[in-house]
Order: structure tokens, then sequence, then C-alpha cells
């Protein structure tokens, strides 16, 4: 099934954006499904896509000596989940699994930085968008690094 600009209008992240800039987003986008338990991508692999999350939940982790895959941030729908195939050296910089059975529209992180690039309006106004999720993806992650710190007493220094 094809996405549609009705449905990328229902998406939060993309609130405010055009009829027509939804329609040249819409062919760049496909569905996804993903198991609880099914890990999405590893830290450190290419990053060649990004979500929005329709329904699920999924954990942002990271590999720490010590900890079997130290969960971050747990992201619930709707959320944006990937923000490492915007910039270069386009590789994920946490890891993700689905706790849940999570549904999410995913779309084609190299047809969409091309896209950037013949419309400049809606790639400032989406990368901009995807800046704020990086930086609150930041406090949540110093957040829980500084409470994993004071529970265990130790540092976790990474």
């Amino acid at each position: 099934m094809f996405t549609t600009v009705e449905t990328l209008a229902e998406q939060p992240f993309l609130a405010g954006l055009t009829e027509h800039q939804l329609s040249l987003l819409a062919p760049l986008t496909s569905r996804s499904m993903f198991h609880a338990g099914n890990r999405i991508f590893n830290e450190g692999a290419p990053a060649e896509q990004f979500w929005l999350i329709t329904d699920g939940r999924v954990y942002l982790d990271t590999e720490v000596p010590g900890y079997d895959n130290f969960v971050l941030e747990t992201l619930r729908a709707p959320a944006v989940l990937g923000c490492s195939w915007l910039f270069p050296p386009y590789r994920w910089q946490f890891g993700a699994v689905s706790v849940h059975t999570t549904h999410a529209l995913t779309f084609n992180g190299p047809l969409v930085r091309a896209l950037f690039q013949s419309d400049p309006g809606l790639g400032h106004k989406l990368t901009t968008r995807f800046l704020h999720v990086m930086g609150d993806r930041l406090h949540a992650a110093r957040r829980r690094l500084a409470d994993c710190q004071r529970a265990t007493g130790h540092r976790t220094d990474l």
C-alpha cells in the first residue's frame, strides 16, 4: 500500500507542510512493521532511512561497556526515529529495537536528501525539525546517563 498525502498530513512531525510539499514526500515513503524484539538498526551501520512511528514503542540504545545495549530513550508514537541519514557519514549514532509491534512510515533518506536539494524551502523546514529532534535526543541521553551514574555510583564514560 502506498502512502498518501492525507496519511502524511496526519503526522505531527510534518504539521504545517503544504499539500504540495507532502505530495513530494509521499512517493519517497513506504509502510513498515517491526515485531517486538526486532532490531531496526545497529549503531555504526549505514543510515539510509528514517521513520515516523505511528503505533508502538522503540528503544534507542547504545553500546556501553558493562551494559547490554544501554537504553537511552523510549520512543512512543508519534515519534521520529532516525536522524543519522541526514548528515555525513550517514551512520547510525545509536541503535534501535522495537519494544512492541511497531508500525511506521519509512522514508528513503538519499531520495529525501535529493529532494532537499531541489526544494531548499522544504529542506530547511525539515532539517530544522530534525535538529530539534536531535537536540531533544541528546538531552534525553545525557539525563539517562546521569541517572545511571547516580544509581550505580560510578561513571559511565563513553
